[in-house]
């Protein structure tokens, strides 16, 4: 079985040509390759469909095997695949998702994809919530971004113990169901610093869906203006306004090709 790994941001997954026939027991496929010393090693496994009412359809697993209804970083890093290895000649597609369709733009340098920009439709923010966890009181605003997530602001996210919290919160009682959390700090109106737990693969360099959360969760609460800079450990993301949908722009390259045996 041949395979591609790619990342964006450092967020990296492993992709697999699924457009003529789909391995056996991808979860537990998932949580094989994922591994990142008894298997190739990844945040999770990416399979690329044929569209159902668009041009390719991107299905994800989390590396614990989760199904995943979207993700920010994967979808740049499918529309580069189809694109460089002639799969499509179109650089501006639509990627079915379990999140529902979403349209890309593809931008070149010379005849391979460097960046691509996704309209990652409506970020939903609700009420927020406090809670407890860890004996700490935190308020946090849960996103919907076509997948679950929990936002929390606080001065300096780079201090927060993630591996600590984030499991506590990714499953927190007065959250409902799983959430990939965020802690996220505002240094001014243009730019966001961001840390990720993402649910089923812990600590990430990145996300985008989170991203577009957090961006969402401080332009409801007037921190910034339409258009930001989203500053993670492995990168920045370009995030804007358009109506109500959330335009995110970013890198996504290959890191190596491989075949299991």
């Amino acid at each position: 079985m041949r395979f591609t790994k790619m990342e964006g941001l450092g967020n990296d997954y492993i992709f697999l040509n699924c457009l003529e026939g789909t391995p056996a027991d991808l979860p537990d496929l998932a949580r094989r390759l994922s591994d990142r010393r008894f298997g190739v090693g990844s945040d999770g496994l990416i399979c690329i469909r044929p569209g159902q009412t668009g041009d390719f359809t991107m299905e994800m697993y989390n590396a614990d095997g989760s199904r995943g209804a979207m993700c920010g970083n994967g979808i740049r890093c499918v529309g580069k695949y189809v694109y460089d290895r002639g799969l499509t000649a179109k650089t501006c597609l639509t990627i079915d998702t379990d999140a529902g369709p979403r349209e890309l733009e593809l931008r070149l340098t010379g005849d391979t994809v460097a960046a691509v920009t996704v309209d990652m439709g409506q970020v939903r923010p609700a009420q927020p919530v406090e809670l407890a966890a860890a004996g700490m009181a935190l308020t946090v605003i849960p996103v919907d971004v076509g997948n679950p997530h929990g936002v929390i602001f606080c001065a300096k996210p780079e201090t927060i113990d993630l591996e600590w919290l984030g499991p506590l919160l990714e499953r927190h009682p007065a959250l409902g169901e799983r959430r990939n959390i965020e802690f996220v700090s505002c240094p001014d109106r243009t730019h966001l610093d961001i840390r990720v737990w993402e649910r089923g693969s812990g600590i990430t360099l990145a996300c985008g869906t989170g991203a577009c959360a957090a961006f969402g969760a401080a332009w409801a609460e007037g921190r910034c203006d339409g258009r930001v800079e989203a500053c993670l450990p492995g990168g920045v993301l370009a995030l804007e306004r358009r109506g109500e949908a959330v335009l995110m722009t970013g890198p996504a390259r290959t890191v190596f090709e491989g075949e299991i045996l």
